[in-house]
């Protein structure tokens, strides 16, 4: 845990771009030039990132995983969920496999990227998110023991100006014990589709939601309990990161903290039991 600055290798992959227009053609180059260098052979894995609007964001996210040092041979499939900006431009000059889902929703994204796939594990990764060099071994690691069917990982947020870190690594000291109680009985609270992963035959089997609705990765994840047992990822050096745009929204730092620990005391005997069996395709919970 990184309690007063951001990780040093963050800054390599933080382009203080924009738009795509504004991105010189040495970046793309740069990247294309580390993904080439990348293990080569049958995927072992596939990185699976679900795209809208992310023309920027996406040559970041794939700066950082262009950079992961692993043996495993694996690819990366980014399916553009109908953007409306440039996202498909800047898919044109990565060297990633690409297509195009018309059904909006991370769900029908995710499972267009799962099919298409040609390695034995399905990795989800988030466009707007940076990636650690050992995140996908780390990952890899967990999906390969005995009867593990699921995996996810933990993640960080980038300190801003008015975010300093030890703000930010507070939370999520708080967030991971709350993880520490759910993964007991409710492990798929945990699984967010930044940092996930599973064993592609039975993704297969399990599907996304095929509609656009919040949550397809806790459903797939709850679904694929049913194949083995789901795992936590605790490697702080594996540690996602991603902007606090998810806490901006609920206003400064202290005001989106204290709605969080609102909700948790509001529910904590609910992680007590399982959730009883239901159909995660039709359910609105």
């Amino acid at each position: 845990m990184n309690w007063f600055k951001n990780p040093d290798w963050i800054s390599q992959h933080a382009y203080p771009y924009e738009r795509l227009a504004d991105v010189p053609g040495s970046v793309f180059e740069a990247i294309n030039a580390r993904l080439d260098k990348q293990p080569t052979g049958k995927p072992v894995v596939s990185i699976v990132i679900a795209a809208y609007n992310e023309e920027v964001n996406l040559i970041r996210c794939i700066s950082s995983l262009a950079a992961l040092e692993t043996g495993i041979p694996f690819e990366i499939i980014v399916v553009n969920n109908n953007s409306t900006d440039q996202t498909a431009e800047t898919l044109d000059r990565l060297h990633v496999r690409s297509a195009l889902q018309p059904i909006q929703g991370c769900g029908p994204a995710r499972q267009m990227g799962q099919e298409l796939a040609l390695g034995d594990y399905v990795l989800l990764a988030d466009a707007d998110c940076l990636y650690p060099p050992v995140w996908l071994d780390e990952m890899t690691k967990k999906l390969r023991k005995p009867g593990v069917s699921c995996v996810y990982g933990r993640y960080s947020f980038i300190a801003q100006d008015d975010m300093p870190r030890w703000q930010l690594a507070l939370h999520e000291t708080l967030r991971d014990m709350i993880a520490e109680v759910r993964h007991v009985n409710r492990p798929y609270l945990n699984a967010f589709g930044m940092s996930m992963g599973y064993n592609r035959e039975a993704g297969l089997k399990a599907g996304f939601v095929m509609q656009n609705i919040r949550g397809e990765d806790g459903r797939m994840c709850f679904d694929l309990m049913q194949y083995g047992r789901v795992a936590a990822m605790k490697n702080n050096a594996a540690r996602v990161w991603t902007g606090p745009r998810s806490l901006l929204r609920d206003g400064n730092f202290w005001q989106a903290l204290g709605k969080r620990v609102l909700t948790e005391l509001q529910r904590p005997l609910s992680y007590l039991k399982p959730h009883p069996p239901h159909d995660t395709k039709t359910s609105k919970n």
